[in-house]
């Protein structure tokens, strides 16, 4: 799939180009003519003889960046200056900080915040441990915690390198739903070690947002966790992408007028985000539902399933799917399917794949930033098509939910989160998108809706306070 210039691969290059003549256009010429985009052209200075320009172009890559840099340093007249990568410089130093809630100018502040006066507060949570919800920042605070072992598309990075993603993920929370977040990026990726980190240090924080764990662990971390402490615990890669999705898929079926009961979806991806999705749609209504993953078709007749124990992964899959006992590869199963969600790899399914789908069919090609099948194609046979990129419509992007679902349950000051918040989360995320805004090319909000993450939030607050959780 041909790449578009992307502002996370944004460049401004400071120039000096004679005042006369034609250097202004050649610079747009030259980086147009080697597939870039100028996003910006600002005189910073200027004399008689010489202009002094900053161009800021959007590139492929960080190379192809580079080369157009490296042609703008070729015409005639034009002196290169500083090259800045703005992605970089958004990063510098971080892109989070810690700020007090109250000046300290003079001593009385000083013996309020802190000794003695703060005694008197560390003593009164002594006696009622609840008090910590409504005298420190617990009552607003969320963990962003992970090992750095399955970060974005990237991999096992670890958990130096996961530091920016767990970042950008504290931002979104303040952002969107005005929570505190703090990234933990823990130097371990030892099951037992993490389970014991993350308790230990859950006093201080009112719900734990796990972040890139690999599967299977990220399952045996989150299932005991959530079993150990008294606060909610979220994989947002799993339960966020689940309820986006189940969302999508809500809006996509008013516009094609089937109902969830009656199609039959084909998945491709059996790890956590993928299992995650399969039982929210479970639990919303779906009846067929089949898996596939890199060895074909989930089935209980698989050789690697026969012995396997029950309530494993793919054990589980097995038995909770593929009602007609289809067999075979993904291409033989989505032929007469309703729906398509892959969360797996690039280019798994082509034209032919989808046409031969059935009548009104809905693609979700999720894998990012190459999806499973090409947009563009899927859309020629397709009804509505979705996908993880920001460069075509109908993105599935977990900003849509994380914060309004935590918002909710902090609100709620929630102990856990289970299934009916989820589907509470996706019904209210599904309803945002209005029945005179719905069509196939906006099944789901934008991510900058101001009504999202009240919905989102209020929809789960009201189902953990029926649930009493």
């Amino acid at each position: 799939m041909a790449t578009a210039p992307s502002v996370s691969y944004s460049m401004t290059i400071r120039l000096e180009v004679p005042a006369g003549g034609t250097a202004v256009s050649q610079l747009t010429g030259a980086v147009e003519s080697h597939g870039g985009l100028v996003t910006g052209l600002d005189v910073t200075a200027s004399g008689h003889e010489r202009l002094r320009i900053d161009v800021t172009i959007a590139a492929t890559s960080t190379a192809h960046a580079e080369e157009i840099v490296e042609q703008l340093g070729h015409i005639e007249g034009v002196t290169l200056g500083k090259v800045s990568d703005r992605t970089f410089l958004m990063h510098l130093g971080g892109k989070i900080e810690m700020a007090s809630k109250h000046p300290i100018r003079t001593r009385d502040d000083l013996s309020m915040i802190y000794t003695p006066g703060v005694a008197r507060v560390c003593m009164a949570i002594a006696e009622n441990p609840e008090d910590a919800r409504r005298l420190t920042i617990k009552r607003n605070s969320v963990a962003v915690v992970t090992d750095g072992s399955a970060v974005l598309g990237l991999g096992n990075i670890g958990p130096k390198a996961a530091l920016p993603v767990m970042e950008g993920k504290a931002a979104l929370f303040k952002r969107f739903a005005g929570i505190d977040a703090w990234p933990l990026c823990l130097d371990t990726q030892d099951t037992d070690a993490i389970v014991e980190i993350v308790k230990a240090i859950a006093p201080g924080f009112a719900g734990i947002n796990l972040e890139d764990i690999s599967a299977p662990r990220c399952f045996e971390i989150e299932a005991r966790l959530r079993e150990a402490l008294d606060i909610p615990v979220f994989h947002d890669d799993q339960h966020g992408t689940a309820i986006v999705v189940l969302a999508a898929l809500t809006n996509a079926l008013r516009v094609t007028g089937k109902s969830i009961e009656s199609i039959r979806v084909v998945m491709s991806g059996a790890g956590a985000a993928g299992t995650a999705i399969l039982k929210l749609l479970l639990a919303a209504g779906v009846k067929n539902a089949v898996v596939a993953d890199i060895h074909g078709v989930v089935h209980a007749g698989r050789e690697d399933l026969v012995d396997a124990a029950p309530g494993t992964a793919l054990r589980w899959i097995a038995d909770n799917t593929n009602p007609e006992n289809l067999t075979g590869t993904l291409k033989e199963a989505v032929r007469g399917a309703d729906v398509f969600i892959g969360v797996s790899a690039p280019n798994v399914l082509g034209a032919e794949d989808v046409s031969a789908m059935a009548e009104g069919a809905i693609v979700f090609a999720l894998a990012n930033p190459d999806p499973e099948v090409d947009p563009a194609i899927a859309r020629q046979t397709a009804a509505v098509v979705a996908t993880g990129r920001s460069d075509f419509p109908n993105q599935i992007n977990n900003v849509l939910v994380f914060p309004g679902v935590f918002r909710g349950l902090l609100d709620a000051q929630s102990h856990t989160v289970n299934t009916e918040m989820m589907l509470a989360a996706a019904q209210a995320l599904a309803d945002v998108v209005t029945e005179d805004e719905l069509n196939p090319n906006y099944i789901i909000p934008s991510v900058f809706n101001e009504k999202v993450a009240g919905a989102v939030a209020d929809a789960v607050r009201d189902a953990a306070k029926a649930a009493g959780a």
